[in-house]
């Protein structure tokens, strides 16, 4: 028997006009919580239960620093254990030190090869004949993250395994910071579970690693490292072009973070705040409207940034570059 459908209850978030026609409506869910876990502001369902995928990364490197495996990582390490990258140099360079560190190579990774999206990267490769390695992966980082923790916790190699030691503690951090038991888990497309919650728990995880520097436990100091990474690292979380990366520039301090299938977070430490975004249909063009529309709307981000209206108010251009329609969040969001 297939499970209930969490999107019956969307709202209505992103629009696409053409000329003066209503051409498409993409339907979601988002949530800002407060440094106690509470609902700031709500559109769809808080309660949805859905996959994060990617955008929890920094969930899942929390036992790296907890456990003291990651004590002698970098900052750029740590913002790759975050990433979901491009494949670009910049990335499988750092990923192919970071393994010849720790004495391993491609083989010990568990993520699977992926053609990278970075257009030098990958053209190399068809030129060179080459197929793509497992450290083209775009989770890469994340699994050489999972191998520091694997070498500290003496578990077997399938450390991607739901029973594996590495697993079980992302398992108990991300039940911890969500403050919810996860119903249940996904495999996503690197092979690791990828464990449920609901958009109100996933936020309420954002809304504390966003207060995370005001407290002094163990976990908290390891979630501050890791915003503070990502913000310092933009181009290692994502890449150019890229709307992590490029809305993490134009802020001061904010994390933000893509997942598979039109899942975005953020964590806004000046505000204490937490987002989480889930669009229905999966659109990553609604996703992105969305999450810079929350940033807008909670002082974070500059409305005119470039960075910001190539995303929302976006306009759609012709193939002769003659603007024909418009991207835009609906009422409730602005």
């Amino acid at each position: 028997m297939m499970a209930q459908n969490p999107h019956e209850n969307a709202a209505p978030l992103v629009e696409l006009w053409r000329g003066p026609i209503l051409e498409s409506l993409h339907h979601g869910h988002a949530v800002i919580c407060d440094e106690q876990g509470g609902i700031v502001e709500a559109w769809g369902d808080p309660d949805a239960v859905i996959l994060p995928r990617s955008s929890v990364k920094m969930i899942q490197a929390l036992p790296l620093l907890t456990s003291g495996a990651g004590k002698s990582l970098s900052t750029e390490q740590l913002a790759l254990a975050c990433a979901s990258h491009n494949g670009a140099a910049i990335h499988t360079d750092r990923v192919r030190t970071w393994l010849a560190d720790l004495g391993l190579s491609d083989d010990d990774l568990r993520c699977g090869p992926q053609f990278p999206d970075d257009r030098a990267a990958r053209e190399g490769l068809i030129k060179s004949d080459a197929s793509p390695c497992q450290v083209h992966n775009n989770c890469s980082g994340k699994h050489c993250g999972f191998l520091t923790l694997n070498r500290h916790l003496g578990g077997g190699p399938d450390y991607v395994d739901p029973d594996h030691p590495v697993q079980k503690s992302v398992l108990e951090a991300f039940e911890t910071v969500t403050g919810e038991s996860s119903p249940g888990f996904g495999i996503d497309g690197c092979s690791a579970p990828n464990f449920a919650a609901s958009l109100h728990g996933i936020a309420r995880a954002m809304a504390w690693f966003a207060s995370a520097a005001e407290r002094s436990d163990t976990m908290s100091r390891a979630a501050a490292q890791l915003v503070e990474a990502m913000h310092t690292h933009p181009e290692l979380v994502a890449g150019e072009k890229r709307a992590c990366t490029e809305l993490m520039r134009a802020m001061d301090g904010v994390a933000i973070k893509t997942g598979a299938e039109a899942v975005f977070i953020g964590i806004l430490p000046e505000q204490k705040r937490g987002i989480a975004v889930k669009i229905a249909d999966g659109s990553t063009r609604a996703s992105e409207a969305v999450i810079a529309q929350l940033l807008v709307r909670l002082g974070a981000l500059d409305p005119d940034h470039p960075s910001t209206r190539r995303r929302v108010n976006a306009s759609v251009l012709n193939r002769r570059k003659v603007e024909v329609g418009l991207i835009r969040c609906t009422e409730a969001l602005q």
